[in-house]
């Protein structure tokens, strides 16, 4: 199972506002301390605060910070909101052509992966996934 970058770019912004929860975090520097571009930073932060997740201000002295508390911010709901699909393999989705469908036993294997791998994260919140502080 891979994540997309979406959501790996969305678990950064969050755990670093977390870290930093006195105070606006900049789309600036969270795209320099993670070495991500700018133009991806500002999508995911415009895609978390839509969801709920950060709270911005905008203006010269703006930035965003967290809408809640970290350990209101459940992984596993955050990772089903970021991901665009589960499909692990042709034959989950609905364009599957795979001629052996009818007599495999791998997508029911595949589901059973996929529901423990986000059944970890469904147990952990923002708040366990840090431990302190990074600055620049």
């Amino acid at each position: 199972m891979r994540l997309t970058k979406f959501t790996d770019y969305s678990l950064r912004v969050l755990m670093y506002a977390a870290m930093h929860e006195d105070r606006l975090v900049t789309i600036e520097e969270t795209a320099e301390i993670n070495a991500i571009s700018r133009a991806h930073v500002k999508k995911v932060v415009m895609s978390l605060t839509r969801q709920g997740y950060l709270r911005g201000q905008r203006g010269r002295s703006g930035g965003f910070t967290l809408a809640m508390h970290p350990s209101q911010i459940n992984l596993g709901k955050l990772i089903r909101q970021t991901e665009p699909d589960f499909r692990l393999v042709e034959c989950l989705g609905p364009d599957n052509a795979c001629a052996l469908t009818p007599v495999c036993r791998l997508p029911r294997m595949m589901k059973r992966a996929l529901a423990a791998f986000v059944a970890v994260f469904d147990a952990h919140t923002l708040a366990d996934a840090i431990t302190g502080k990074v600055t620049l």
